[in-house]
């Protein structure tokens, strides 16, 4: 651990606790576009452990994690430092949207770019200010559009450490993810920074179970890390998928499931079905795979093509 890090050029020190902002921006009205990180120094060596939500700006559950345990008073750590940042993409969290005002996904534009699009320049601004100084991340999503997730870790399982560290946090399921370009969980990766993303929920709607569960699981890595004393032991067992496939709709209509996202089904299992508004055609659907069900399409109307249910096994 370094005994000062430098952030948005104000310098802390161990044992300080700190709130600055990222200036990335301006609108076009001239309103300031800050993003605020809170940083939390023990005086005793330890890891850097940053914690982020928010990089889709509708995906709130996240958001409110970090906020939940930054009013509790839980960032205090017994040694090393957390870097907490309830809200990456400002903009989305604005316009309850998952992209930048220019369209693109901050997600999918690392390392980023100081003169490239507006989400590259987000991308790179955090690249430069924050990642140099973290060990380990634990970077919260949730479910795109109507989608719901259930409670998930999703990281590469092949490197110990991102098993290690989600073996820790004992969620429901932990899926194993192959790295997606552009992706901040990517460029931490090649630099040999361990980030894993908790899942849960849907857009723009919070998930209690899911936001209770990312709480008590990051508390559990805090422990695991020697940062935190106090932690809840996970309640449900952990359920490790190294395989995972969507079933998206062969017809457009009515889409109706017949079963909860969580649920165990078995292949051919008579799962839902898709119908028009008239009560002329309708279309059975059986699940393609024995797994869980971690994703739901919580949309009544489906478009051809469009992603259903998300099964893990």
């Amino acid at each position: 651990m370094p005994e000062t890090i430098v952030i948005n050029g104000r310098s802390i020190d161990r044992g300080e606790k700190v709130l600055t902002k990222l200036v990335i921006s301006k609108l076009p009205s001239g309103t300031v576009i800050e993003i605020p990180v809170y940083v939390f120094r023990s005086v005793h060596d330890g890891p850097v452990v940053l914690l982020m939500a928010g990089m889709h700006g509708d995906e709130v559950n996240g958001t409110e994690i970090i906020r939940r345990m930054l009013t509790r008073k839980m960032l205090y750590p017994l040694k090393g430092t957390i870097i907490a940042v309830p809200v990456l993409n400002i903009y989305g969290f604005l316009n309850f949207s998952r992209q930048v005002p220019d369209g693109k996904d901050v997600n999918r534009s690392f390392p980023g770019n100081r003169d490239g699009s507006l989400a590259s320049r987000v991308a790179h601004r955090f690249m430069k200010e924050v990642m140099p100084y973290v060990d380990y991340g634990l970077d919260f999503h949730t479910g795109g559009g109507s989608r719901s997730n259930y409670p998930q870790i999703r990281c590469v399982l092949s490197e110990h450490k991102n098993e290690e560290l989600a073996r820790a946090f004992a969620p429901p399921f932990v899926m194993n993810a192959p790295y997606r370009q552009g992706s901040l969980r990517k460029e931490a990766g090649k630099l040999g920074k361990p980030i894993l993303v908790y899942e849960t929920g849907e857009s723009l709607r919070f998930d209690e179970k899911g936001i209770k569960l990312g709480i008590d699981g990051t508390c559990r890595v805090l422990h695991h890390l020697g940062m935190m004393a106090n932690y809840t032991e996970a309640t449900e067992p952990t359920v490790v998928c190294m395989k995972d496939m969507w079933l998206r709709a062969k017809n457009a209509g009515l889409w109706r499931t017949f079963i909860n996202i969580g649920e165990y089904v078995k292949k051919n299992q008579h799962i839902g079905s898709i119908t028009d508004p008239y009560g002329e055609m309708e279309v059975r659907l059986n699940s393609p795979a024995t797994g869980y069900v971690v994703g739901l399409n919580n949309m009544p109307v489906v478009n051809q093509g469009d992603a259903l249910l998300h099964i893990a096994f």
